[in-house]
């Protein structure tokens, strides 16, 4: 039997691990003095709040190979394929724990993908190799098939505030001063190495929505896939995202919480799109 496993940096929500079967590796966050697991112990709505209330940052820790471990000697016990489509390589070492674990269980039927990826593209990816593994397609197609897609996998998003990309060491505190006072909201994407990269800087969300869009227009959605709006904390940008999209004729499938693994460097109000690209 062919599964799929992923990390809760793809930011599914349990219910749907559930009933999807697959299997799942939490990350850990540290915010003040508590540790929580990702997706676990404490849910997305409520990491944004402890994260505006406490002024602190929040640290992640990948997991350890042991996490995955215990699955993949499940997986060799029940002579299952597992396809681990996890946070990239670029963003944390979950790949690395990962490839120690699948050496330590000396098991072949274990591929990890470097999904080059975070959040919601990952959902994309996993929901792909889910649809090929129920049509019988052998599992080494569909790592193919999926390192084909995740190239074509694509986020815009708009941050609300600068405050977490400077507490997180990505801005300087005078730059960030200065940006919140300008208004500047930085447009960002996931580039095709797997890392963050800031594609503008414009003066509101109404620009930053209009620039998002933009980069949709020119990149082109393919319809035979789900185009999702996606959001941090507060609906109130995405929503106006989403009616500058549905008005020029883009169909949005759903619309997706971003949880603490990325929220936490980009904070709330953010909001954008996940799609693939023609």
């Amino acid at each position: 039997m062919i599964k799929i496993l992923v990390d809760s940096s793809s930011d599914y929500e349990l219910k749907e691990i559930k009933e999807k079967n697959f299997e799942f590796v939490p990350i850990h966050i540290t915010l003040g003095n508590e540790d929580y697991i990702d997706g676990i112990s404490m849910g997305k709505d409520e990491f944004y709040e402890i994260l505006e209330n406490s002024g602190g940052f929040p640290k992640t820790s990948q997991p350890s190979p042991q996490a995955f471990l215990d699955i993949f000697k499940a997986a060799k016990e029940n002579k299952d394929t597992l396809l681990c489509i996890l946070l990239s390589s670029s963003l944390s070492g979950t790949c690395q724990s990962a490839q120690i674990a699948k050496t330590m269980a000396d098991y072949d039927n274990i591929h990890i993908i470097d999904s080059l990826a975070a959040s919601c593209m990952i959902k994309i990816l996993a929901d792909y190799a889910c649809v090929l593994a129920k049509e019988n397609i052998p599992a080494g197609e569909i790592v193919a098939k999926v390192e084909e897609l995740r190239s074509r996998v694509t986020l815009f998003a708009g941050l609300d505030t600068l405050e977490y990309l400077c507490k997180g060491g990505r801005l300087s505190k005078s730059a960030a001063a200065i940006g919140e006072l300008a208004n500047i909201k930085p447009v960002i994407t996931v580039t095709k190495e797997g890392s963050v990269g800031i594609l503008g800087k414009c003066l509101g969300k109404n620009k930053a929505i209009a620039q998002i869009f933009k980069h949709v227009q020119e990149t082109g959605a393919d319809s035979s896939f789900p185009l999702y709006t996606i959001y941090t904390h507060g609906t109130e940008n995405c929503s106006l995202l989403e009616e500058k999209l549905q008005e020029n004729g883009y169909a949005v499938s759903q619309r997706l919480q971003v949880g603490a693994t990325i929220g936490a460097h980009i904070g709330p109000e953010a909001f954008g799109v996940v799609f693939v690209s023609r």
